[in-house]
């Protein structure tokens, strides 16, 4: 009854104060009066005014118990009303769920049915009480005490349970054990005592064994004939009730006109006739309800045969002489050409502004009668562009300029006619007045209210570019190009133009905007860039140097223009001149790597070693890098100077010590010279300076599995991985390892965990789908690409997939997205070639050889095996290309 909550605080201290009162009257006593704190200051509210604390309930400590009533707990709510609480689970959003729970809990079953003499009732007794830490420790001796017990009873109660099981069988065996004796005496039966066991037939009749269904066959007409001149009754279909039923019998004659008189044969020729009696029955009631309905007219003559429909055409026209549909349909309908221009020429009479009638009727006639029945189309028509343009092709030059100088005045905000004069121009020569005309079609059009809209001129600038109409085109693109871009803009929405125009076969348009570009930004190297591929890819070698110098001019600090301009030299072998381009260079940017390595392999590869050994020691000495000493070594090193390219790999890892390609190096002259401990030692060496060098592992692991050392290769990889988690390369090598030592499964395990710890790597699915039998590969190859859609190595090994399965034309789309998607993987050209030596044709060999000369790859593990060995270091990309494709085996 008594109420501690808080809120409820006030009320009952009033009913308390109340009750006290009136005790304290009746008894004689002076009334008590609120006291206040002392702590309270005048201004300040007495206690009961104030929020009474947690936990406080008034008159305890007096003994006075408070009270509950019906306005502290709010009336009395129905089952179906929600619960205080929002956010209550589904089954205690109620308040009759909530109280159905609470009596579920508190009631237990203490039905007969569920009492045992032994365990008593199912149930705990005391399952509603509180489960206190005494019956957690007593629940524990009980445990022990029945896992003791039944450790006593297990012997016994086992041998009993297999007793039962045993009789149990023995009472009721299994059909399969019934039979087991005469399964043993299968082993018995010979062969001729097998092959003359009757098969077991179909015990159902024929007619259910092989049901057959109704056959319903049309009557011939001869059946009919025959009948019909004997005189005999036959029940047919009656033709004057339309569709419904049979009619009773009749004798020989049947409807009027369908059959010749005295012959009972059909009549086809009446047939015919009817036909069009009912077809004419039906336009005439169709047209006299709707004659001015063209639709109506051309569905009638098209329904009709020629003269016919002729006849309805010319109907038509009297009914409609204004529509244009009807006189090009008659037109249509005529054979000879003379009748069309007489048709078109009449159609014209009665409606000259109709300028589908003009072009219909101007493509029937000879130029010169063209161009007269143009001038007067454009009299009449003076608002079709199509007409005035048609007219100026027509024209000589002279009056072509004149026709669009009158088109100008009728149509003043059309862009169409401006281009046309523009292209007029350059046609005859006067390229100097096309940027005039194009800069004053924009003024005149913006003075006319017309918007400059820049996607609909660079469209038409692309088209003067496949016309050939080149002066035109940058012309436009010149005009429009900065139309609407804000000036932070530019550069991004310039190249993405210039792009978009390569992509539509535009070349004109995107040099142009090239030129533009350059123009407004001359010293921004990434433009010159652009544009120089852009030469490199679809200009001509003259155009590309010609850029490249005023590139030069214009950023003397961008070392890759200098290298394209040398390169592009070399290649044309013109050593003299890519000379003085580099020499030129070392004077823009002195102490420049990359100038000096490009130097070094121009004067290599023309076999001027000398030269090259004087400048890597120029090199070393003015400006030492880590790859100024590699490529001494390597030069050292293929030359045959096996002794020199050793000094200076050790002066050079004193200098530097963390370059991992030094130590490699080393640690492969080692080999090659067959020091393999000293390559061991090397390796070694170049792993404690550089833990993460994944080739130094790899490296490593392949110089112990060379010398047969199987254990140590694995576990220079195991400890590779540590050093070197989610590597991809690591954990291939230790699949191909165990592969390669015929252990399958383990090589299948690692491949588990390697795509649990790698699972986005293009390399392990690739490799995993030809790790699976062939009936399991496609289903492995589809979980690779939704793992890695766009992975060139599983595109590889898609591609590869198909080539395996003979499938010629889906293995040939594959290779080809492959080298698109990533052109700098040399084993996917590899492999492509290879397929086309297979299975293509010369020009498709060829094809593939010239794309990988101009994609120049330079990745790619079977690639960099042949194209960074010693004995290949001047072989071309092509060269490189066959030999890698004369190395690969269709193993998979």
């Amino acid at each position: 009854m008594a109420s501690t909550g808080a809120k409820q605080a006030p009320k009952i201290v009033s009913k308390i104060s109340a009750g006290g009162t009136g005790a304290a009257g009746a008894s004689g006593g002076p009334p008590i009066m609120p006291l206040a704190s002392p702590l309270m200051g005048k201004k300040k509210k007495p206690f009961l005014g104030m929020p009474a604390p947690l936990g406080y309930v008034p008159g305890l400590g007096r003994g006075a118990t408070g009270f509950t009533t019906r306005s502290d707990i709010g009336p009395a709510r129905d089952a179906n009303d929600p619960v205080d609480d929002r956010h209550a689970p589904p089954g205690k959003r109620t308040v009759g769920d909530q109280m159905k729970k609470n009596q579920d809990d508190d009631d237990e079953d203490l039905n007969d049915t569920n009492y045992d003499e032994f365990n008593g009732y199912a149930g705990s007794l005391f399952s509603s009480g509180p489960y206190e830490k005494d019956d957690e420790e007593a629940d524990a001796i009980y445990a022990a005490l029945d896992k003791r017990m039944d450790e006593r009873r297990k012997e016994r109660r086992e041998l009993r349970e297999k007793e039962e099981i045993e009789k149990y069988r023995m009472e009721r065996p299994k059909i399969q054990q019934q039979f087991s004796d005469l399964k043993r005496k299968l082993a018995e039966v010979s062969e001729e005592e097998w092959l003359s066991i009757p098969e077991v037939g179909d015990a159902r009749n024929k007619r259910q064994r092989n049901p057959r269904y109704e056959k319903l066959t049309p009557v011939p007409d001869s059946f009919f004939s025959k009948h019909l001149q004997s005189g005999e009754n036959h029940t047919s279909v009656d033709p004057l009730q339309g569709l419904g039923g049979l009619n009773t019998p009749y004798p020989g004659s049947m409807t009027p006109g369908l059959m010749t008189p005295g012959t009972g044969e059909l009549d086809m020729r009446k047939i015919g006739q009817a036909r069009n009696t009912l077809m004419d029955m039906r336009l005439s009631q169709v047209n006299d309800a709707s004659p001015s309905s063209e639709d109506v007219w051309l569905e009638a003559a098209r329904l009709q045969p020629g003269d016919t429909a002729k006849a309805v055409v010319a109907q038509a026209v009297r009914h409609l002489p204004q529509s244009v549909r009807i006189y090009i349909r008659a037109a249509e309908l005529e054979t000879d050409v003379r009748a069309k221009k007489r048709v078109l020429r009449k159609a014209l009479e009665n409606v000259s502004k109709s300028v589908r009638l003009w072009k219909t009727a101007v493509e029937l006639e000879e130029p010169e009668d063209a161009r007269i029945m143009l001038s007067r189309a454009v009299e009449c028509c003076p608002t079709s562009v199509e007409l005035w343009l048609a007219l100026a092709r027509l024209e000589t030059y002279e009056n072509a300029r004149r026709v669009l100088n009158k088109a100008r005045e009728n149509i003043p905000t059309d862009r169409h006619i401006w281009i046309t004069a523009a292209k007029l121009e350059e046609a005859n020569g006067n390229t100097q007045m096309v940027e005039k005309i194009i800069d004053r079609a924009i003024t005149s059009l913006r003075a006319n209210g017309v918007e400059i809209n820049r996607e609909q001129w660079i469209q038409d600038a692309e088209e003067c570019d496949k016309a050939s109409s080149v002066a035109t085109c940058q012309a436009v693109i010149r005009a429009v190009i900065g139309i609407g871009i804000e000036e932070e803009d530019r550069k991004h929405t310039w190249m993405e133009d210039a792009e978009s125009c390569v992509a539509h076969g535009a070349l004109e348009c995107a040099r142009a905007i090239y030129a533009h570009a350059l123009q407004v930004f001359p010293s921004k190297k990434s433009v010159w860039l652009r544009a120089a591929y852009f030469e490199k890819n679809h200009g001509t070698r003259e155009s590309l140097e010609a850029l490249l110098q005023r590139a030069v001019a214009h950023c003397p600090k961008a070392e890759v223009l200098w290298l394209m301009g040398a390169k592009s030299k070399w290649l044309a072998e013109d050593v003299p001149a890519a000379r003085s381009i580099l020499a030129l260079a070392f004077q823009a940017n002195p102490n420049s790597e990359e100038i000096w390595l490009a130097a070094v392999k121009l004067e290599s590869e023309n076999n001027e070693y000398e030269r090259a050994r004087r400048l890597l020691a120029k090199a070393r000495s003015s400006a030492p890098t880590a790859r100024v000493f590699m490529k001494s070594v390597k030069l050292e090193w293929v030359l045959g100077n096996i002794e020199a390219a050793q000094e200076l790999c050790t002066e050079a890892l004193k200098h530097y010590e963390d370059f991992p390609k030094l130590w490699m190096m080393r640690g492969q002259i080692e080999e090659q010279c067959e020091n393999m401990d000293k390559a061991r030692e090397a390796y070694n060496q170049g792993l404690k300076k550089c833990p993460h060098s994944v080739p130094l592992w790899l490296l490593l692991s392949h110089l112990e599995e060379r010398v047969g050392q199987l254990t140590r290769a694995r576990a220079i990889l195991e400890k590779a991985r540590l050093k070197n988690p989610q590597t991809a390369e690591l954990w291939l090598e230790s699949v191909r390892l165990e592969y390669r030592a015929g252990l399958k499964n383990i090589a299948n395990t690692l491949m588990a965990k390697a795509l649990q710890e790698c699972p986005n790597s293009g390399n392990l699915w690739a490799e995993a789908v030809f790790l699976e039998a062939r009936p399991q590969r496609k289903t492995k190859s589809v979980d690779a690409l939704k793992k890695c859609e766009h992975d060139p190595h599983v595109l590889l090994a898609v591609a590869k997939l198909f080539w395996s399965e003979r499938k010629i034309t889906k293995s040939r789309e594959w290779f080809l997205r492959t080298v698109k998607i990533e052109p700098d993987l040399g084993d996917a050209w590899a492999f492509f070639y290879k397929f086309e030596l297979q299975h293509g044709t010369e020009e498709q060999q060829e094809e593939v050889r010239k794309r990988c000369e101009n994609a120049e790859p330079r990745h790619g593990e079977l690639w960099c095996a042949e194209s960074k060995h010693v004995l290949n270091w001047q072989k071309k990309t092509g060269e490189i290309l066959a030999q890698v494709a004369s190395k690969i085996k269709n193993t998979f």
